[in-house]
């Protein structure tokens, strides 16, 4: 049977030591658990976290409802989702908070895959789910994940090859070279790692690039290995008063663009992740009518996972990949909806972990489910690995060995 019969949610702790909601779902032979991430760089758009009062308000808030939930079934995911929607109310999970919201919604799912006896990223895609997104790690930064780094949020590396198993240690292994050029170049210093367990070195943004680049580069030659580099600018922490702000220099949106553009054809750069800020669509189409046919360009926190958002961006042309953070819209269906609609138009898409992080796979399973392209889940550190060891155990599944 795959009726709910009970919903317990609790505090934990995520990865920066804050606390975050997990919740479990049981049904008669079946059982699933979720824990919803916290993100530190969110956009305006996205749902609230968590009402006025905080998590124990958002959790005192759903189990006073918890009775509309209990005899339905777990198999009906958009009647459920339909149904925190409606006991919500709002249009941004203000009353009940998106990450109460989206941790039941996963966990609903994750016990109905359970009842059936199926992995949750089969029971998602069906038969035909049997591709893994290739990971991006973050292997030097700053911005808000990191006081003392770069300007720039994040510094990738991207593997690309067919195996999820050498990607992961691929990423790892740029990681460590990123590492060991650091204390070359810093030896006197400690050098420290951010929210997502990137580098942060007291360097500015070109030369932080360039190590990364170099570090990618030798890691790909030994290991015969394709490695790209990527950023997140995550611009929209830095522009103030019309002007990106970096620490040796102030932009004016249209010279971001040609900074933009310079880097991405000067060091290679495979993939850019909110290069401009949040409410500009156009600068964002300009950006990707100049490199879009060179390199990924990738809406976050303009599109913060609304199909609504992405409606606007694919009728100006703006970005070419959407990111997808189930956290920034509340529902699972929400989530599929977003993911379904931009590939639809033609745009590519990347799953995120955020940076207060849980031990939760669910983003795994649904990249794999839907044909993801990319999934962004760190490159080291606990929380990050659960992730990248659980696209190895899929991989496995999937060959049959």
């Amino acid at each position: 049977m795959t009726l709910i019969e009970d919903i317990v949610l609790r505090k934990i702790l995520d990865s920066r030591g804050n606390p975050t909601v997990e919740v479990e779902v049981y049904t008669l032979n079946g059982y699933g658990r979720a824990a919803a991430p916290a993100g530190k760089s969110t956009g305006k758009h996205e749902v609230k976290a968590y009402p006025v009062g905080g998590i124990d308000k958002g959790i005192e808030y759903f189990k006073e409802r918890m009775d509309n939930f209990i005899g339905m079934d777990s198999t009906q995911q958009e009647d459920i989702d339909a149904m925190l929607h409606e006991i919500d109310g709002t249009d941004d999970f203000s009353m009940l908070g998106g990450n109460i919201a989206i941790a039941i919604s996963l966990a609903v799912a994750k016990a109905a895959a359970n009842s059936m006896g199926l992995p949750f990223y089969q029971y998602l895609g069906g038969a035909f789910a049997n591709r893994i997104p290739k990971p991006v790690g973050n292997v030097l930064g700053g911005g808000k994940h990191a006081v003392g780094g770069t300007t720039i949020q994040e510094m990738l590396s991207m593997a690309l090859s067919d195996s999820a198993k050498d990607n992961v240690f691929a990423n790892a292994l740029v990681h460590k070279k990123v590492g060991e050029k650091l204390r070359e170049r810093f030896p006197n210093i400690s050098i420290g790692l951010g929210d997502e367990k990137a580098w942060i070195a007291p360097m500015d943004d070109i030369e932080a690039i360039e190590v990364v680049v170099d570090a990618v580069r030798e890691v790909g030659e030994e290991y015969g290995i394709e490695i790209k580099p990527a950023l997140d600018f995550a611009a929209s922490s830095f522009y103030k008063d019309g002007k990106y702000h970096y620490k040796n220099k102030i932009l004016t949106p249209e010279e971001q663009i040609d900074f933009v553009e310079d880097i991405v054809k000067n060091y290679g750069i495979y993939l850019v992740e909110d290069p401009l800020d949040e409410e500009d669509f156009d600068g964002f189409a300009e950006l990707t009518r100049r490199i879009g046919h060179i390199a990924y360009v990738v809406g976050d926190d303009i599109f913060v996972t609304n199909v609504e958002r992405i409606k606007i961006g694919v009728d100006k042309g703006a970005a070419n990949t959407v990111l997808i953070k189930p956290n920034q819209i509340g529902t699972l269906t929400d989530t599929i909806r977003a993911i379904r609609f931009s590939k639809d138009n033609g745009y590519a898409t990347m799953i995120s972990h955020r940076s207060g992080e849980t031990c939760d796979t669910s983003i795994v399973h649904i990249g794999v489910a839907f044909g993801v392209e990319f999934i962004k889940t760190g490159a080291i550190g606990g929380e990050r690995i659960a992730k990248l060891n659980e696209m190895i155990r899929i991989e496995e599944e999937l060959k049959g060995e």
